[in-house]
């Protein structure tokens, strides 16, 4: 068998190996949908259906900005507080002035945080998990700071982002399923169709290669880590919006989740596979899972335990896998 030969027969068996999995989660999507409903049967009424949604949207968002710096070998352990930083400023800024003002101002929090994240890990060669991890808690310290001098004030949210992040389009179907359905698809299409697409997974799957290739690793990756700090600003409004107003613990309970949702899509922490499709399908699953948890009065801090011990075990089966195809 030649190597041509050698590597299309890899490239199919891993396109056949991602629709088993793809299918393999859809069944677990089922299965935990139908446990829900027997412990539960008011759980398939359009009123637990929305709330699942509502959940789920700005879960994914958080998962989707994940899945692009796993794929690039790295991770954002900051989108909780990115999240949580954009919704104060949207929610201090929306009762003094334009609601739309508000939230570009909340867009803004997100795109420098992630801008600054991707200059450290791409220019400066800083790890991801340490700079982001920094980046946590300096956004800690400046909220805490903030909500004492130049971010005091009323944090509740415009009627916009209410309706953006609670109210409904027609029926059980929320207007923040609109916004992650949009952003969605850019994430697909971009990873699917673009160059920049093709670029990410050729940083996560060998970075010096690509940079002998002429692959200007630092640009994909500041785009990387920017992009995830647009959605995490993103997911934070409409979290803000879903509960009505802010505080400094808004988003901490979505970190595990976010991170959770990527690693059950397929996405490998080694970087280089997976994809935004099967995040979508984790997040559902981790969605559903918590209502479940819920329905059986299950504390956050169990939960955040399951959601550890999900991550742990996925990563050790991908370092496995990993080990033995390089043996």
């Amino acid at each position: 068998m030649t190597d041509v030969d050698a590597r299309q027969r890899s490239f199919v068996t891993r396109v056949v190996s991602g629709d088993r999995s793809l299918l393999a989660l859809l069944g677990i999507l089922v299965l935990l949908v139908v446990a829900n409903t027997i412990i539960d049967s008011s759980f398939a009424s359009a009123g637990q259906l929305r709330n699942t949604l509502l959940v789920t949207a700005p879960l994914a968002l958080l998962a989707g900005g994940q899945t692009l710096c796993m794929l690039t070998g790295g991770i954002d352990l900051s989108v909780a507080m990115t999240a949580t930083a954009a919704a104060y400023v949207t929610g201090v800024l929306s009762a003094s002035g334009s609601p739309a003002v508000a939230i570009l101002a909340g867009l803004g929090v997100g795109l420098v945080v992630g801008l600054v994240n991707g200059l450290a890990v791409g220019v400066f060669r800083v790890n991801p998990l340490i700079m982001t991890l920094g980046m946590a808690g300096i956004l800690t310290g400046l909220l805490t700071v903030g909500s004492q001098s130049f971010l005091s004030g009323a944090t509740r949210m415009s009627p916009l982002v209410l309706e953006l992040g609670r109210g409904t389009i027609v029926g059980f179907v929320p207007w923040n399923l609109l916004v992650w359905l949009v952003l969605g698809c850019v994430l697909v299409f971009g990873l699917r169709r673009t160059g920049l697409g093709r670029l990410v997974y050729a940083v996560g799957d060998n970075r010096v290669a690509a940079r002998l290739a002429g692959v200007r690793v630092w640009q994909v990756e500041t785009a990387v880590y920017t992009a995830c700090g647009l959605l995490a600003a993103v997911a934070g409004i409409l979290i803000g919006g879903r509960s009505g107003s802010v505080d400094l613990q808004l988003a901490g309970s979505f970190l595990l989740p976010s991170v959770a949702a990527a690693v059950i899509g397929g996405t490998s922490i080694l970087g280089g596979i997976g994809g935004y499709t099967g995040t979508i399908l984790g997040a559902l699953i981790l969605a559903v899972l918590d209502t479940m948890l819920n329905l059986l009065t299950v504390d956050e801090p169990v939960k955040q335990v399951l959601y550890g011990c999900i991550i742990l075990g996925l990563a050790w089966l991908y370092a496995r896998g990993t080990s033995r195809d390089t043996t």
